[in-house]
């Protein structure tokens, strides 16, 4: 279990530092990784704008975090706990199944997802 914990550590502390690198770069040159399906597609995927989406809640600029991706901004209480929940059932357990309704939960948040990804493109949000 130990293991596990300082496993759950280092990869926590990477995406972190990670994702803070990555933040600091992108408010200073405004530049972000793009978007493969909107370059072929020419349509917003569901996950279009997330960057611009966290670096608005980092300013605490939620009007603006919303119109960048709303989906995503209202599912993420959702999806804390259920972080939370995998990462202590990793550490407790190790990998295994997930429990019926965590996986329905799972296939819920998608379902929600790929239509934000229609609606989005045909309201033009």
């Amino acid at each position: 279990m130990r293991a596990r914990i300082k496993k759950v550590c280092i990869i926590g502390a990477a995406v972190l530092l990670s994702g803070c690198a990555y933040a600091v770069f992108f408010i200073k040159t405004g530049v972000g990784i793009p978007c493969l399906f909107h370059l072929i597609t020419g349509f917003k995927c569901p996950g279009c704008g997330i960057t611009r989406m966290l670096i608005s809640l980092l300013k605490l600029d939620l009007p603006a975090a919303f119109q960048y991706n709303a989906a995503v901004l209202c599912l993420l209480p959702f999806l804390f706990p259920l972080l939370v929940y995998w990462v202590y059932r990793y550490i407790r357990y190790g990998f295994h199944q997930n429990p019926k309704p965590i996986e329905a939960i799972c296939w819920v948040f998608v379902a929600i997802l790929l239509v934000w990804g229609v609606v989005r493109n045909v309201i033009g949000m």
